[in-house]
């Protein structure tokens, strides 16, 4: 049973994969009015649980929004049952024409002596709204009446529960198709739609929950079989993919052997923090290449590490790489560039593309690389490469792609495929793709980690596990998904013991071994 819960809470689906799932359930001999008394009791079951400023307690005022189609039908059931448990319920229902279902259950709330309205203005006060006007696959903009009264809505100060994905949002694209009713909680039935995913959807979805309402894996699986797919990196898999426990019997070089390029005079900093994300990523040795007048401070900082001092432009960046004597780049088991380098590096960029290794490119690794033409260089290397950037670095990567902003999902898997790279899209929620169109999605985060030198630490882990599973049989994709879970997983906890004002670049390190434990 669990196996089969880690595996649904994993699945992301388009409106267009739902309805083809749904269909299959139906066609088995699931009746509709079965589904719709599963799924709406469910949420009638767990509305009272949700904690709220104001507890939903016996008695008090509950507001239903119906829709014309089986969201609203959802919604009217969850009404009959919160009804019969002893609550004040009233509906708004403003359409003439309903599927025959709804129609069916708003007649027999009709008949218990629950009230119905058609105006917004003839709604009663209400400590609690539920959301069942439209439900996944809308995709025209919402027009008055519906639209203004959404807007009104929106401005009373009550929690305002939505059913599948709030009224009014794009189920792919997290788009706001005119106005939408803006959440306070969601309740995402049966599998995860790809709007709870996009960063200009989250202001409207509010606390975000599954309801599983057991959905067979052979109709999610007969439905995206062909498709790439698109799944959320949870605690439980970026666990299976960390290098743990380690074999009793190994030595440091067996754990991987990083290279860290990174650093200036005028960005020391990038380069310790890169440095501390790498050391907390478990890897076996790690050596730090930084421009010579930097080598003291990074000892300091990092007295474990290999640190390579190497001559410096008159900018203060490095001016070539300058490694130990019998060293190459062939003696690494990956290497991660670009941190606080400066673009005067542009030649230590160029040098490490050329390279047979492993290569993660972040921050100014990233701009040198837009110069010289991201797609057509990336082509010509033979081994992986991962990029790390964030949307104004992407669009510089990428100008050819659809707009980041609009469809990241979209836009990362474009990426993936013409640069044959593993991309990486820094957000709310990040967003990983593969060239093959696979795509993992971080599903929680924290804006604390909007500071700077935080993608510098996810620079350095994400390196060091990249090293440690170089003779390993695991994909590359998957160890990005994981480093950016644990990274978030990390940015989550300090914010909680020390608000999100609190978590400076440097406390982030302190708070990565404490996100595993």
């Amino acid at each position: 049973m669990q196996d089969r819960q880690e595996q649904i809470s994993q699945v992301v689906v388009t409106a267009g994969q739902m309805r083809d799932i749904e269909k299959r359930i139906f066609a088995a001999g699931m009746p509709v009015v079965a589904l719709m008394e599963k799924v709406a009791g469910l949420i009638a079951r767990r509305i009272p649980e949700i904690p709220a400023n104001t507890p939903l307690l016996r008695g008090s005022h509950v507001g239903i929004l119906v829709g014309p189609g089986h969201n609203g039908g959802d919604a009217l059931v969850v009404a009959r049952e919160l009804y019969f448990r002893g609550y004040e319920v009233w509906i708004y229902s403003p359409f003439s024409k309903l599927k025959e279902l709804t129609s069916q259950h708003l007649q027999y709330a009709q008949s218990l002596g629950i009230s119905i309205y058609q105006t917004i203005e003839q709604l009663p006060d209400s400590d609690l709204l539920i959301d069942g006007l439209f439900g996944f696959g809308l995709e025209r903009n919402l027009t008055d009446p519906i639209a203004s009264a959404i807007n009104q809505l929106n401005e009373l100060s009550i929690p305002i529960y939505s059913i599948d994905l709030p009224s009014g949002l794009h189920t792919d694209t997290g788009e706001v198709l005119g106005t939408a009713i803006r959440a306070t909680h969601t309740f995402c039935l049966g599998l995860w739609k790809l709007a709870f995913f996009q960063d200009r959807a989250l202001e409207y979805l509010g606390k975000a929950e599954l309801i599983d309402f057991d959905i067979p894996l052979a109709d999610v699986e007969a439905v995206l079989k062909d498709a790439p797919k698109i799944k959320l990196i949870t605690r439980a898999k970026a666990l299976t993919t960390l290098p743990l426990p380690r074999p009793a019997v190994t030595h440091k070089y067996k754990e991987g052997h990083l290279l860290l390029i990174c650093g200036s005079r005028r960005y020391a900093g990038g380069a310790i923090l890169t440095g501390l994300g790498a050391r907390a990523s478990g890897v076996g040795m790690l050596s730090i290449a930084v421009p010579e007048s930097l080598k003291s401070l990074l000892v300091s900082h990092l007295p474990e590490a290999l640190i390579v001092g190497c001559p410096e432009t008159e900018s203060g960046a490095i001016a070539h790489l300058q490694l130990p004597q019998n060293t190459d780049l062939s003696s690494f088991n990956a290497i991660a560039c670009g941190p606080g380098l400066t673009r005067d590096a542009t030649p230590i960029v160029q040098e490490v593309i050329e390279s047979n290794r492993p290569l993660l490119l972040d921050a100014d690794g990233l701009n040198i690389l837009a110069q010289m033409g991201a797609i057509a260089t990336l082509k010509k290397r033979q081994a992986v490469t991962i990029l790390t950037p964030h949307t104004g670095e992407f669009e510089r990567l990428f100008p050819d792609v659809a707009d980041a902003k609009h469809d990241r999902v979209k836009a990362v898997q474009e990426a993936a495929a013409q640069s044959e790279a593993v991309v990486l899209l820094k957000g709310a929620r990040t967003a990983i793709a593969n060239p093959q169109g696979a795509v993992w999605i971080v599903p929680e985060s924290t804006p604390a980690l909007a500071r700077g030198g935080s993608g510098d630490v996810l620079t350095g882990l994400l390196g060091g596990l990249l090293a440690q599973a170089a003779t390993k049989q695991i994909p590359v994709e998957d160890i990005v998904a994981t480093a950016a879970w644990w990274h978030s997983q990390a940015g989550i906890l300090a914010a909680q013991e020390r608000t999100e004002l609190g978590v400076d670049a440097f406390t982030l390190t302190q708070y990565l071994m404490k996100a595993l434990t």
